[in-house]
């Protein structure tokens, strides 16, 4: 199994209607994509997270699967929306955890 997890923050100028776009993209990335297996995102409401204010987590059975994801057309749309919305500095790690 692949973990695929971003931390991102919101732009301050980001208005609440934008953000609230920008995560149904996201969201509709676990129905949109046949090779998501799992995907949720959410509002940072620790302050152990640092900067960051939002996370994404997704799963996926095999590399080839989340590379099927990254270059989704859906994907890239919801990309796009992230690029405008939130912050450059995010951090993504994709990690097998064997399972």
């Amino acid at each position: 199994m692949i973990d695929h997890l971003v931390l991102f923050t919101v732009k301050e100028e980001a208005s609440p209607e934008d953000v609230d776009d920008m995560l149904q993209s996201l969201r509709a990335l676990r129905s949109n994509v046949p090779s998501v297996i799992d995907l949720s995102v959410g509002e940072n409401f620790s302050e152990r997270g640092g900067p960051y204010t939002h996370g994404l987590f997704a799963r996926f059975q095999t590399p080839d699967d989340l590379q099927a994801y990254l270059k989704h057309p859906d994907h890239r749309a919801a990309a796009d929306k992230l690029n405008t919305f939130a912050n450059s500095d995010r951090i993504v790690v994709d990690y097998d955890h064997g399972i």
